[in-house]
């Protein structure tokens, strides 16, 4: 049994860790609240704004499948894909990063097993530092952009959008994904897989990288599709009526690129929410895990003074009776 000095240092020791980890827990969850603000302050205009493009995208279509734009017009022959991968930038968030980045590597694996298009090849552009560990799966990484610890402005998601627009468009991607952690609740957080262009309603069913199961929000299982999308699916016959001036290319030149912005955007809050809520998660565990070790250790330290002092005991009654 390791001496009684030794386990007051190891209590000390954990009780400093302990005081470390509550102060992290409290910092997140101030910070959560407000990523958390922010979150629910933009989505439902994202959530509109995207329903908006997909109509505009359908509504737009000629009748030999082309479109109007080049950001709308599906391609049929899938070379390369891009994929946008936010993380954090600090760890000590639990499974958090470990969680999205395995998800897509793994949906990519499936869908290069079964013979489908991102099989021929995908390069990752970065948003956070742990964005880094999908090299250790064997992806090449093109890009990586600074990530702020609180996003407040769409200003900082334009250089992002310019530099997957114009590698769209000059026929680099075939498809640009965006792969973010969406905010459900402080103790749930889901890995998403979301197309971004070209626009097109179908990607909600069938490009979701194999991230499926269930979101309470709409009690479906088709791949985490939010409200707005899921009731846009439903409603996949129904027709908006458009007017543009002076013509359809030059509105959709301004409108289409503010409207990735904001996808962009929105999945950069719902990560950060997510984040600060799976940071303090983690600190919440671990302080409750240090307090169960201080109340281990310090029954280990009873235990060690008792035995210690019965040995005392017993030395000086063994003295005792020599003498007599």
């Amino acid at each position: 049994m390791a001496s009684t000095r030794d386990i007051q240092r190891r209590i000390k020791s954990v009780r400093n860790t302990k005081k470390i980890t509550r102060a992290m827990e409290m910092v997140s969850a101030a910070k959560m609240r407000k990523a958390v603000e922010a979150v629910l302050r933009t989505r439902t205009y994202a959530n509109l704004s995207w329903e908006t493009v997909l109509n505009l995208s359908r509504a737009l279509n000629n009748a030999d499948g082309t479109n109007l734009h080049p950001l709308l017009t599906k391609r049929e022959e899938i070379k390369k894909v891009g994929i946008i991968l936010i993380t954090s930038n600090r760890g000590l968030c639990g499974g958090f990063n470990t969680a999205i980045i395995n998800k897509v590597h793994e949906s990519i694996k499936k869908h290069h097993k079964a013979g489908r298009e991102y099989s021929i090849g995908a390069e990752f552009i970065l948003i956070g530092k742990k964005g880094s560990a999908i090299y250790r799966h064997g992806h090449e990484i093109v890009a990586e952009f600074e990530k702020l610890d609180l996003a407040t402005e769409v200003s900082e998601v334009v250089p992002i959008a310019k530099y997957i627009i114009n590698d769209y468009l000059s026929g680099r991607y075939d498809r640009i994904m965006v792969a973010y952690t969406d905010f459900v609740s402080p103790v749930k957080q889901m890995p998403r897989v979301k197309q971004i262009l070209p626009v097109d309603i179908n990607a909600h069913a069938d490009h979701y990288l194999g991230v499926v199961g269930q979101d309470t929000r709409v009690g479906t299982t088709r791949g985490f599709i939010k409200e707005k999308e899921e009731k846009h699916l439903k409603t996949e016959k129904f027709e908006y009526e458009y007017t543009f001036e002076p013509n359809p290319r030059e509105v959709l030149d301004e409108m289409i690129p503010r409207l990735v912005e904001v996808q962009l955007y929105q999945a950069l809050l719902e990560s950060n929410a997510s984040e600060q809520s799976a940071r303090m998660a983690a600190m919440h565990q671990a302080t409750e895990a240090a307090g169960s070790m201080i109340d281990e250790l310090t029954l280990f330290y009873n235990k060690a003074r008792q035995a210690s002092i019965t040995a005392e005991i017993a030395e000086i009654s063994a003295g005792a009776d020599a003498l007599k």
